[in-house]
């Protein structure tokens, strides 16, 4: 009797575990994705959904691990062709805060673009994982900032990561990009339908990180499902560093969002 006791207070204490909570908010879905999938439970995609293979089975997937000690790329260097002022609508992607471009949604080429080996991608949008996706270093920034670039027909093709990190702590200064609109007006993570209209200089995001002329580069996936894979990846060596109060408003509208790293295979990084 004792030892079937123990057994039901264990499995009482496991069911109550917040990292096996089963609730709605757990399983919160992406704003433009399917409902059956949540970040805690990243290790399972592949066998919720036969069209999730891919993120079991892929040879390329991402987030992973990067080094300074491998040194960044010399080859498929990125060069921008961003304006001062892009429309688009701010919103909440279901996890944190995003940017969309208004665009024609089947040709992309007026978008802002970028070049690397002779191809150009359209910028789609933006945006951020808290905490970061990717780690450096076995360190793991507080944010991670995607420049999501695709194709002129729309499909995904090229990511531009930026860490992001807070000054250090009792500092007063603010990151430019993050200044020049209203976090707090951010919707919360709870609403993935509102959408605020707004012009903002995304050429400055880049000014942060130096243009990326520090990064590394590898062949990559989607950080979520369904995983596709044929990404090219540009990490940032620069960190976007932002305050105090920036970093906190950025939280206030976020919620968990990072997979965990994957196993390096043939990802060829700055190759």
């Amino acid at each position: 009797m004792s030892k079937f006791i123990l057994a039901a207070t264990l499995l009482s204490a496991v069911m109550a575990c917040p990292d096996h909570d089963l609730s709605s908010r757990s399983l919160m879905k992406r704003a433009d994705g399917p409902a059956d999938w949540a970040y805690d439970a990243a290790y399972n995609w592949g066998m919720i959904n036969e069209n999730y293979t891919t993120c079991q089975t892929g040879t390329q997937q991402s987030p992973i691990h990067l080094t300074t000690s491998t040194g960044y790329s010399k080859t498929h260097t990125p060069t921008f062709n961003y304006s001062t002022s892009t429309s688009g609508s701010l919103y909440n992607w279901g996890y944190g805060p995003a940017f969309s471009l208004t665009s024609n949604v089947t040709d992309l080429s007026g978008n802002p673009s970028m070049t690397f080996d002779n191809e150009t991608v359209f910028l789609k949008g933006w945006h951020i994982h808290a905490p970061a996706d990717h780690t450096i270093d076995s360190a793991r920034s507080k944010a991670e900032l995607h420049f999501v670039h695709a194709t002129a027909s729309g499909a995904e093709r090229a990511v531009v990561a930026f860490m992001i990190d807070p000054v250090p702590f009792g500092t007063v200064a603010n990151s430019t990009f993050f200044d020049s609109f209203p976090l707090t007006s951010i919707p919360s993570f709870s609403d993935a339908t509102t959408r605020i209209p707004l012009d903002l200089d995304l050429k400055q995001a880049l000014t942060e990180i130096n243009n990326a002329k520090d990064f590394w580069t590898y062949e990559g996936s989607l950080t979520s499902p369904p995983c596709t894979e044929g990404l090219r990846w540009f990490v940032a060596g620069k960190k976007m560093l932002v305050g105090t109060e920036q970093m906190q408003e950025i939280f206030a509208v976020s919620t968990y969002s990072a997979r965990e790293e994957q196993g390096i295979w043939g990802h060829n990084i700055n190759v």
